[in-house]
């Protein structure tokens, strides 16, 4: 496992982040502790997960599997990155999660931030989140209001940074320009969407993110798995029935699917796999500090830690470029 700095903070991550969105999901649990074992082993010490996961009627049993696994013992609680997330409803009542179902809990009021630590730190077992992230921006909460909020959370020891996930650039910029007129550090991380298919992000979030020292942190590297073989696995039937699903709604559009068509003869070209050579163009893009991975297996782990040890040459990703161009920077990306 090769390590970084987050951001512009002392804290070393793995350069693969571990997703546990499918666990207690679509991922049973002693399957689940199976591949954070398997993790933990290759070095991999950053994991993500948020309150809302594990389903509309279950949300928080992914942490509460995290919290199982690190009562295991034997170092694992100490050796983790520890990730998680708030913003979406969590009233267990079936209500999908960005759908308000009770009002006060959800989004980032000081009253929210405040119930949702405490749930959180209870599920994970823990006395302490390493890295709390905002899972989506809150256009009603003042960021005075946020970052007091999150302050009080650091001086007790609960927090340690704060990060943010799917923030526009200017919304990186105006979070931490609040938190400097409040001497607080600020945003340490941005997840965002972010693919070789989908590069929207370069034009504004990823700039934004190293401008203010973030670490980028992109999350559905195989863009709902179009960049992990998708076409392959359609003429096999190979893949779960979920992911199937998800590529064929990418698939249908005739222009993604010419161009999914171009790269998967690329990689056999190259005698590489198309998912391992999406995690590792990732890997060469300037400000990411690792890719999320949501292995359902244990050999989608694998296949994702081989990533690391592929050196994508200048040839192979100029070719990958003309695939699937970026946008440029902006404003040039929409303007002069």
């Amino acid at each position: 496992m090769r390590y970084t700095q987050l951001g512009r903070t002392g804290l070393k991550v793995g350069r693969l982040v571990l997703g546990t969105m499918n666990f207690g999901s679509e991922t049973v649990e002693a399957d689940a502790h199976k591949i954070m074992d398997a993790g933990l082993d290759a070095g991999v010490n950053f994991f993500d997960t948020a309150n809302i996961y594990g389903g509309d009627n279950r949300k928080g049993l992914t942490e509460e599997v995290l919290g199982r696994w690190f009562a295991q013992g034997g170092g694992r609680r100490d050796k983790v990155v520890l990730a998680t997330k708030l913003y979406g409803n969590m009233t267990n009542d079936g209500t999908p999660w960005h759908e308000q179902s009770w009002p006060n809990h959800d989004h980032l009021s000081a009253l929210n931030i405040r119930r949702e630590v405490e749930a959180s730190l209870r599920r994970l077992g823990t006395d302490h989140i390493d890295v709390y992230q905002f899972h989506h921006i809150d256009r009603a909460t003042p960021w005075d209001e946020i970052w007091q909020a999150m302050d009080v959370l650091v001086t007790q020891g609960k927090i340690l940074y704060a990060g943010s996930s799917n923030f526009a650039g200017w919304h990186i910029a105006q979070a931490n320009e609040a938190a400097r007129r409040r001497g607080s550090l600020g945003l340490v991380s941005e997840q965002c969407f972010y693919n070789l298919a989908q590069r929207t992000a370069e034009m504004d979030v990823i700039p934004a993110a190293q401008a203010y020292g973030l670490g980028v942190i992109p999350w559905s590297p195989l863009n709902q798995g179009l960049l992990g073989g998708a076409l392959r696995k359609e003429r096999d039937g190979g893949g779960s029935r979920t992911s199937m699903g998800r590529s064929a709604a990418g698939l249908a559009d005739p222009a993604m699917r010419a161009k999914v068509q171009a790269y998967e003869e690329l990689c056999d070209d190259r005698g590489l796999e198309p998912g391992e050579v999406a995690l590792a163009w990732l890997l060469t893009r300037p400000g990411v500090t690792g890719p999320i991975v949501g292995p359902r297996t244990a050999e989608h782990l694998e296949s994702a830690l081989r990533a690391l040890d592929l050196d994508l040459d200048a040839e192979l990703l100029a070719e990958l470029d003309a695939i699937f161009p970026g946008p440029g920077p902006s404003p040039e990306a929409f303007a002069w």
